[in-house]
This record gives C-alpha cells, sequence and structure tokens, in this order.
C-alpha cells in the first residue's frame, strides 16, 4: 500500500476492534490516546505508510533476538507502539540548495520534505511488560537500518540499568541470527590496517554499540542534565524516568539537542513511580493535559497503562489495563502473588499498586499504611491543653510545628503549622507547587518572605497563632539540631517548664514512633490536614537488627518534618504527663 491519509493503520486497527469487541479491556488514558489516534486518522495532512512499519517489524523478527539468544518475535503490544513511531507522516515545504549540474554555484529551490510526525513517545506501563527490550528494537533499528550517521544515547537512572537495553543488542550481534547480522559481523575487530572488507561493520566496544559501516554510536548515559545536554541524538530512549528520586527533567535536556537533527525519536519508558515530587510528575500533568486536547500536540504518542481505581486490583479480568503484555511476559500468577503481598505487607503495598498496576500513591508509605493517612473530619480544639512539637533542622528551609491534644477517650487531636521561605517555594517543580498551593490554602503552611527563615519571626507567628487559636501548650519538645535560638526565646517568655529535648536516634525514636503507628492503626490520630496526610505518606522508617526504628530522613524534598513535630511533641507529653490530669 502507497502512503494514505485516509488508512486506518493496521495494528491500532486489530486493536481498536478488539477493544471495541471488549476482548481488550484500556484505562481511561488509553481511550483519550485511541481518541487522538483518530483525529490523526481524519486529517487530511497527515499520512500513513504501512511500508515503513512491516520494514521495523521483519528487521526485528528476522534480525533480533532477546538477551537469553532466543529469537524474538514482536508481540501485539509492540506492533501498536512501534506503528506510532515509524507510521505516520506529513510533509513540510523547505527552501534546499540545489548545486547547478556543471559543479560551479547552485540556487535555493523550494520542494516539500516527508518528515515522521511522532518526536516523543511516552510509555508508561507495569512491571514485566518487556518494555526495556521495546526500547532496545528501536535502537537497533536505527542503529543498522538508517544509513546516515546517527549518534544514539540510552539513559536510565544507574549505567547498568541503562546497560538493559544494550544487552539485547550484543547478544544479538553475537547470534548474528538474520543475513544482515551475519554480513555486518564477519570479519576481525583487531583487523585495523588489512582489508576493509575483511573488518567487522558492527561491533559492542567501550565506547558502546558501533555500526562502522556508516560510522553510528549507540552509547551508554546516566540520567543527568550534565551528562545529557548538548548533544545531538538522533534515538534517545530514558528507561525509568519515574522510578527514581530523579529531580531533573532529562527528557527536556535530550529534546534541546536533538532538535539539531531531522526526525530525532525520544523514547521515555517507565512503570509508574512513588516519588510524588520529581519531574516526572511535572512530566504527567503535561501528558494529561495533551491526552484531554487542553494542550495539543501531534508529535507526542502517550501510552498510559493503568488501572482506574483501586477496586479493579481484585480482578484480575481488568489487569491487562495496567499491563497488555500479562500472560505473555508476564504471568497472571505474578499479579495474583503480587495481590496477595499487598494485603500481607503493607509497607509493599503502594509500590506494588505503583509499579504492577500504575495507581501512584503518595509516597512511599512505608510505616503508615494509605487507610492510616486518610484525614478525619474537621474540628478545633479551642482553649485545650496541649504540647507542642517542633522540628526546626531545615532552619534555612522548612520548619514544622506540630500540637497533639490528648482528649479523653485515649485519642490525639493533631494539628500542625509549617514554614518555608519564599525562594524555597519558588524553585518547587510545578506538581509540587499545586500541592503546596493546597497546603497553603488550609493554613497548615506560611511562607515568610526571604531567602532563609528568620527564626525570631517564625516564633512570632506561631505566638501568635497559638494566642488566636487559644491553645494551652503545656509542654514543648524540640530537637536541638539548629533550635537554640527559637528555644531560648520559649524559655525566656514561658519559663523553663516542660520544655523537653529529644535527640535524633533509633534510642529516642523507637519507642514514641511504635506507639504512634499504634495510634494511628486504631484512628486515635485525630488530624484533619492535608499536610498531616502528605507527610505520614512520606514516612519511612529505618529498622536495626534488634529492630529499633528511627525516622529516616532522607529530605523527600521536606516532607516528613510534620511527624517528626508530632513525635517530638509526643515524647514531651509522655514526660509531663502529669501536668495534663
Amino acid at each position: 500500500m502507497a502512503m494514505s491519509n485516509t488508512a486506518v493503520p493496521k495494528y491500532y486497527g486489530l486493536f481498536r476492534e478488539a477493544v471495541i469487541r471488549g476482548e481488550i479491556p484500556v484505562c481511561k488514558e488509553v481511550s483519550m490516546e485511541m481518541e487522538r489516534i483518530d483525529d490523526l486518522i481524519n486529517n487530511p495532512g497527515v499520512y500513513y505508510d504501512d511500508q515503513a512499519v512491516e520494514g521495523w517489524i521483519n528487521y526485528c523478527e528476522a534480525e533480533l533476538t532477546l538477551t537469553d539468544g532466543s529469537d524474538l518475535y514482536l508481540l501485539d503490544s509492540f506492533k501498536l507502539w512501534g506503528e506510532q513511531i515509524f507510521g505516520w507522516y506529513y510533509f513540510v515545504e523547505r527552501s534546499i540548495y540545489e548545486p547547478n549540474t556543471d559543479g560551479h554555484g547552485g540556487r535555493y529551490v523550494k520542494k516539500s520534505i516527508k518528515k515522521r510526525l511522532i518526536n516523543k513517545q511516552y510509555l508508561i506501563v507495569g512491571r514485566g511488560a518487556a518494555k526495556t527490550m521495546y526500547g532496545s528494537t528501536i535502537q537497533s533499528y536505527f542503529l543498522n537500518v538508517d544509513t546516515s550517521t546517527t549518534q544514539q544515547v540510552t539513559a536510565a537512572p544507574t549505567m547498568k540499568q541503562a546497560d538493559e537495553i544494550v544487552g539485547p543488542i550484543r547478544t544479538s550481534i553475537t547470534r548474528a541470527r538474520g543475513p544482515l547480522f551475519r554480513f555486518l559481523t564477519e570479519g576481525s575487530l583487531q583487523n585495523t590496517t588489512g582489508s576493509k572488507a575483511k573488518r567487522v561493520k558492527l561491533a559492542s566496544t567501550k565506547q558502546g554499540i558501533q555500526n562502522f559501516l556508516t560510522g553510528s554510536i549507540l552509547e551508554v548515559r546516566p540520567m543527568s542534565i550534565a551528562k545529557l545536554q548538548g548533544r545531538h541524538d538522533k534515538v534517545a530512549t530514558v528507561d525509568e524516568w519515574l522510578s527514581c528520586d530523579i529531580r531533573e527533567d532529562v527528557i527536556g535536556a535530550i529534546e534541546q539537542g536533538a532538535n539539531k537533527v531531522v526526525d530525532y525519536i525520544i523514547v521515555a519508558i517507565s512503570s509508574e513511580g512513588t516519588v510524588r515530587n520529581g519531574s516526572g510528575d511535572t512530566i504527567k500533568m503535561e501528558l494529561s493535559d495533551i491526552l484531554k486536547k487542553d494542550y495539543i500536540n501531534p508529535h507526542v504518542s502517550i501510552w498510559w497503562y493503568k488501572l482506574d481505581s483501586l477496586e479493579e486490583v481484585s480482578d484480575p479480568e481488568m489487569w491487562p489495563k495496567a499491563n497488555p503484555n500479562i500472560g505473555k511476559t508476564v504471568s497472571y500468577e505474578t499479579y495474583q502473588l503480587e495481590v496477595e503481598r499487598a494485603e500481607k505487607a503493607p509497607a509493599a503495598r503502594n509500590d506494588i499498586l505503583a509499579k504492577r498496576f500504575g495507581i501512584p500513591m503518595e509516597g512511599y508509605t512505608y510505616y503508615f499504611t494509605y487507610e492510616e493517612t486518610l484525614p478525619h473530619k474537621k474540628r478545633d480544639f479551642w482553649k485545650m491543653p496541649c504540647a507542642l512539637g517542633g522540628d526546626l533542622s531545615q532552619g534555612d528551609d522548612f520548619c514544622a510545628f506540630t500540637f497533639l491534644f490528648p482528649l479523653s477517650n485515649g485519642c490525639f487531636g493533631v494539628k500542625t503549622r509549617n514554614y518555608i521561605s519564599s525562594l524555597t517555594l519558588m524553585k518547587l517543580p510545578a506538581a509540587m507547587r499545586t500541592k503546596y498551593d493546597q497546603f497553603m490554602e488550609e493554613e497548615s503552611l506560611i511562607v515568610l518572605e526571604g531567602t532563609v527563615l528568620d527564626m525570631i519571626q517564625v516564633y512570632e507567628d506561631l505566638d501568635n497563632h497559638i494566642i488566636e487559636r487559644g491553645y494551652d501548650v503545656i509542654c514543648f519538645g524540640f530537637d536541638p539540631y539548629n533550635a537554640k535560638e527559637f528555644v531560648e526565646r520559649w524559655e525566656a517568655e514561658n519559663g523553663p517548664f516542660g520544655i523537653v529535648k529529644v535527640v535524633q536516634g533509633a534510642k529516642t525514636e523507637s519507642v514514641p514512633l511504635g506507639e504512634l503507628k499504634k495510634l494511628s492503626e486504631e484512628r486515635m490520630l485525630l488530624f484533619d490536614e492535608e499536610l498531616m496526610t502528605f507527610a505520614m505518606g512520606n514516612c519511612i522508617t529505618l529498622e536495626d537488627t534488634n529492630g529499633n526504628r528511627k525516622l529516616l530522613k532522607k529530605r523527600y524534598e521536606q516532607k516528613i518534618d510534620a511527624v517528626a513535630a508530632m513525635m517530638d511533641a509526643y515524647i514531651a507529653y509522655k514526660a509531663n504527663k502529669d501536668a495534663f490530669e
């Protein structure tokens, strides 16, 4: 078939029919992507070319192997994703320099140039979908079929992880399964001075995978802007860009360099992550806008697989929504075991929901389960006695204060007030900024002007807040780090009674953490603020061989300080229990 601006893509057509028949369940995001593809089919300015797609499929199935050396046969999902990259084209008018026939001089003439429509493909799909293998086929195809000299890169949070894309290509070079690879691997890598015909044309070297016929190279790089910007890669794959605590938008950095090259392609593949404030969340907000058609960008292909709700986790018929290759590359049994593990081990629950089912949970709830972090109904504790906890250890950036109100039924009321500088707010990524705006709205987060927080200003605001709410602060527990100025002022104005120094560490923290966990399990910590939900959702505890626990302050962008302050308040309350009676 020649190029057509009305044809339905072959593999997409088969997929769409299966969805309409109810054979393949799809989530909301995939159905929105299908609407975008339908728009391309109806767009007279965009053409579908089945020859390019079939060329890629034939190359993969004739030449490539899996990492273990067995023959590769493309999955239906691979054909569907690959068809998006190789199938769509459009024409642009360009002025091109044409030399004269005699070789002297020339002139610029207007010509129609055929360009590939898709420059970026985002693939968010569950663990075990062989997505890295898909990235490997794209890299291998451009390296060996494109006759121009291409620079290619694969990046991941670690070099070893990035190397996973290169592994199957190395194996296929060793196997030399098809006629093209047999020709490319003929000869010796050591032959550097003899006949060029007897030299190897494709080899894995220290630099990466090199094609000596065209001078093309595929390199492995870590996921860092410093290592990726300024390059001119025609093909780039970014693996696991959602899975790690990445603060930099490396996809944007690669794209800036790739813009120098005609028909570049960036394939970003990952399973859903549990780190909520990286650049990944900001990218996902942009992808949502594209899918909703709030932002029209036909150059981006998005395959975002996930379950639509938590209820679907218990229904195996819905699992293909999160992983289209379930039953092929990963067994239903594996998923079933993960579901059972999520029920029995709350610490692993969020990771499983994110990685297997594409449901992003709020941070690593390793300590408090999702149900324990749900806020209670709104209530005030006017004129009630309380213990105050302060965590000022990030004075230049973030200060947290939590009020703990002992109630007659054994429960504890919880209110929190946190401070950040305006500079910290300005530096937040878009996804995180939205979250912080929500905290500011409920008045649990206060922004003070300046580069660093002035502790006296913090003290005065907190003092006014206590007076305004009528809280009767009986004792004050604090983490001594960076708290000298604040505590001295507190002691001068309120007297030394009830001030408790809480030294950080497993020795001090283990027992109160355990007791707070029991209270939260029984829903006896009555908090109604989103910031507290957020902080509890990000609590990770380190456990030593004796089972002693302490809060892991790995600074997930200042998100657990309210819980650390609550623990300080609880320790101060226990040390001054008599004063509350």
